[in-house]
Parts: C-alpha cells; sequence; structure tokens
C-alpha cells in the first residue's frame, strides 16, 4: 500500500509543479510581452490550464470525494469566465486605442467600431 501512496505522490507533485509553472508562465508573460493583445493571451491560456493542474493536483492529494465538486465547479467557473474576461479587456482595449492595429492580421472590428452597428445588414 505504501508504493501507491508513493505513486499518487508523485503523480500529485507532478500535476502541481505543471500548474505552478504554466502560472509563473502567464505572469512572466504579462511583465515581458510588449502590447495588451499579447499580454492578455499570455495571462489567459496558460492559467486556465495552470489552474486545471491545480486543481487536478490537489485533488489527488487529498482523494477525498467530498472536495471533487468544489474543485470541480472552481475550474468549471474559471473556465467559463477568464476567456469571456479576456474577450472584455480586448474590445475595451481596442476602442481605448490601446491595441497596435498594424499588427493586426484581421480587423473584423474596425467597421463595427467606426459605424456603431453590429449585426445589422442593409
Amino acid at each position: 500500500m505504501a508504493e501507491l501512496d508513493l505513486v499518487w505522490d508523485v503523480v500529485s507533485a507532478v500535476l502541481l509543479i505543471g500548474g505552478c509553472l504554466l502560472s509563473l508562465i502567464a505572469g512572466v508573460g504579462l511583465m515581458v510581452l510588449p502590447d495588451l493583445l499579447t499580454r492578455m493571451h499570455a495571462a489567459a491560456k496558460p492559467q486556465v490550464l495552470g489552474l486545471l493542474l491545480l486543481l487536478a493536483g490537489l485533488a489527488v492529494q487529498w482523494r477525498a470525494w467530498p472536495w471533487l465538486p468544489v474543485l470541480v465547479l472552481a475550474w468549471v467557473l474559471q473556465a467559463l469566465t477568464g476567456p469571456v474576461a479576456a474577450h472584455l479587456i480586448a474590445r475595451a482595449g481596442y476602442r481605448t486605442k490601446h491595441v497596435r492595429r498594424e499588427r493586426l492580421h484581421r480587423d473584423e472590428l474596425a467597421d463595427v467600431v467606426r459605424t456603431g452597428r453590429h449585426g445589422e445588414h442593409d
């Protein structure tokens, strides 16, 4: 039984360290990257996966059923709100001229901002 506990501890440690590294990468990206959109990308993408790895590591370490719904709920809420927040930050940054538009490959929001109409057809 002690060997199985050691395996669970190693799996938990790998998941926790992986989650911490992804969170660290997100933090470094926020400090190093040059503009709003790249910083937003660095914060949103690794953060959701990093939190998933951290919560999975906690679930493996604790091995208690009462904690599992709480951990799953925490991840689901983060997975739902993280991309929405990133989208709203990008849209606000675009409208307040904090986005370098010359670096965009395709600017789909330009017509909407210019005309103030979204989804309307003539």
